[in-house]
């Protein structure tokens, strides 16, 4: 093998990092933030960094809904429509944020309360960065979030953790909105 193509594959892996990298090792286990009550007033479904009665927190709590005033499917199980069903993410961030402990709580409330009920946890990533990337950065997110529940007493056995990386999005824009819903995990209950 000649010299110049010795560093093809080395090239290959650090663009392929550089994509979407920030300093988050994919190797690293997904910390978990200290379990703490979100003040009374806070909105449970807000974006990072959204302050209250911003338009990308407006447009979060209807896709939350499914639209304005539409709750999850009349029949679908889970939890009642008050319990958000996504936890969103920082850019480039596999952190559960605490001001989601509500939404978690929730939900873990509805899965030890119904031991046969199912969920996946579907991990997502918005538009920037390489496939490969964003789908490892999605499985880390549904990691996350799934560890986050189990401390809640949900168990392993009704959970499965994937990711869809930046293949499923909700908004299909190219703005700092657009890609702050797209960045989150769907807490998605099974029939």
């Amino acid at each position: 093998m000649s010299r110049s193509y010795r560093f093809v594959p080395l090239l290959a892996a650090a663009a392929m990092l550089a994509g979407c990298a920030s300093g988050v090792s994919l190797g690293e286990k997904a910390p978990v933030v200290a379990q703490t009550a979100t003040p009374v007033g806070a909105v449970a479904g807000a974006l990072p960094g959204a302050s209250a009665g911003s338009a990308a927190q407006s447009s979060v709590a209807a896709v939350q809904t499914g639209g304005a005033g539409q709750a999850y499917g009349g029949g679908a199980p889970g939890p009642t429509a008050d319990v958000g069903r996504s936890i969103y993410f920082a850019y480039d961030s596999f952190s559960v944020d605490p001001r989601y402990q509500p939404t978690l709580q929730g939900n873990a409330q509805y899965l030890t309360t119904h031991p046969a009920a199912q969920v996946q946890l579907q991990g997502n990533t918005d538009a920037r960065g390489s496939r490969e990337y964003n789908l490892a950065l999605g499985q880390k997110r549904a990691d996350a979030v799934m560890r986050s529940l189990e401390l809640l007493g949900v168990k392993p056995s009704q959970m499965e953790a994937i990711s869809f990386g930046k293949e499923k999005p909700k908004a299909h824009g190219t703005t700092a909105e657009d890609y702050a819903i797209n960045r989150r995990v769907d807490i998605a209950y099974q029939p």
